[in-house]
């Protein structure tokens, strides 16, 4: 496996036992903003809205920091500057997730949020069976006082169950990449709140959901604007929001600002998904596509998503001979920094969304292959194939790969 910075010859350092630096400060006065993240693209999307808003609200007289030149195919470099006027009001609240490739990628995004000023928490929230309780308890205080909460997952049931402390005057949700169209959808029609990739042919819903049942009733009508509430989404994702929720959109403003151009390869890249790890696709039809694709484009490396399994993983590299690439940061900060293949090929994704727009001017041209109906699992929610086809028909400025067709086991087989 490598990074885009080069070979790495052993697993993250948390996967090898080294001790994690803990990011949380000293005891600091609390902050007018809180903001709750789980993932690396959720922190990347919270400095996005910061910046926007820090821009958006600064006064007309207020001077703009300049930001250095760019020299052409150099990649700027994070640095201590003050880009971000309302670093000083925002506290990020990192409720670490398991998972040991996703909390390498948070580690990273925490370091670049410090750098821009802004103050991190780091809460061990799954450390153990007390965990949640210290965690929510710790939070308390900080949830009643804040004027903002700012959140990147409205499914989590952890994020909702903290909502339900809060007495924010405004709510903001960040984009979390598609998972944010189905949020403002089921917001929409008024629907309890489940991730369009779920099951949701049982005939009744299970025990934990009856037990979370009033939190999360109580969380959608905290989603609901009144005259003591505003709710805002902040997406780059098409949403048509219900009546009184205000739409931002997220050009990845502060993305652009601060990285690139990159520097453009002569090859093309393909950039894996989760979706077999989710049990949407058929795992054996999946690596049949990706090895189809990497055939008719010419594809060398694969940018894998942080979810994907070690063995798939492993069977792309071995049986496709593709270069896997673990990015060590969200695919729109490495692809913005470079370098990066003039061609990025992506399933139904986020990144057919995100990409142009971190890209924006660069000469990187983003294609999308569809999911054909037949590699979908049996398991699969009722949902997923119009949610994915939606997904393809709403991005803009990307081109449109017809389905792939390739016999069923070429790579068990071993054929590349």
């Amino acid at each position: 496996m490598t990074t885009p910075e080069g070979p790495v010859p052993g697993p993250p350092p948390e996967a090898a036992g080294a001790p994690a630096r803990r990011l949380r400060g000293a005891k600091e006065a609390p902050a007018p903003t809180l903001a709750f993240v789980e993932s690396p693209v959720q922190l990347l999307n919270v400095l996005e809205w910061a910046y926007r808003t820090a821009r958006r609200d600064a006064p007309a007289s207020a001077p703009r920091a300049e930001l250095p030149p760019l020299c052409d195919g150099v990649p700027r470099q994070p640095e201590r500057r003050d880009i971000t006027p309302l670093a000083g009001d925002l506290l990020v609240v990192v409720l670490a997730p398991r998972d040991p490739m996703t909390r390498g990628q948070l580690r990273r995004m925490a370091e670049l949020a410090r750098d821009q000023g802004h103050r991190l928490r780091w809460e061990e929230a799954r450390g153990g069976p007390g965990a949640p309780l210290h965690t929510v308890g710790s939070l308390a205080g900080p949830l009643r006082r804040a004027r903002r909460v700012v959140i990147g997952d409205p499914f989590s049931r952890y994020v909702q169950l903290l909502l339900t402390i809060t007495r924010a005057r405004e709510l903001v949700v960040v984009d979390d990449g598609t998972a944010t169209m189905e949020f403002v959808s089921q917001l929409a029609r008024g629907e309890r709140l489940v991730r369009w990739h779920r099951q949701t042919h049982r005939a009744r819903p299970g025990a934990r959901d009856l037990v979370f049942a009033p939190v999360s009733a109580s969380v959608r009508r905290k989603f609901t604007p009144n005259d003591r509430r505003t709710v805002e989404v902040f997406t780059s994702m098409p949403v048509e929001p219900p009546p009184g929720v205000t739409v931002t959109a997220n050009d990845f403003a502060w993305t652009r600002a601060t990285y690139g151009p990159p520097r453009l390869t002569r090859g093309t890249d393909l950039v894996g998904t989760s979706l077999v790890e989710t049990g949407v696709v058929d795992p054996e039809r999946y690596l049949d596509a990706v090895a189809a694709l990497a055939l008719a484009h010419g594809a060398t490396r694969y940018f894998a998503h942080r979810r994907e399994s070690a063995d798939k993983l492993h069977r792309i590299a071995a049986r496709l001979g593709l270069e896997v690439v673990r990015p060590e940061l969200p695919l729109e900060l490495v692809a913005r920094r470079g370098p990066i293949g003039r061609t990025v090929l992506s399933f139904p994704s986020t990144v057919v969304h995100t990409l142009p727009l971190a890209l924006a001017g660069a000469g990187v041209s983003v294609a999308v292959c569809d999911i054909d109906p037949a590699w979908l699992t049996e398991h699969a929610s009722p949902r997923a194939e119009g949610f994915l086809a939606g997904v393809t028909d709403t991005a803009r400025e990307v081109r449109r790969l017809p389905h792939v067709p390739v016999p069923a086991g070429r790579v068990a087989e071993g054929t590349p």
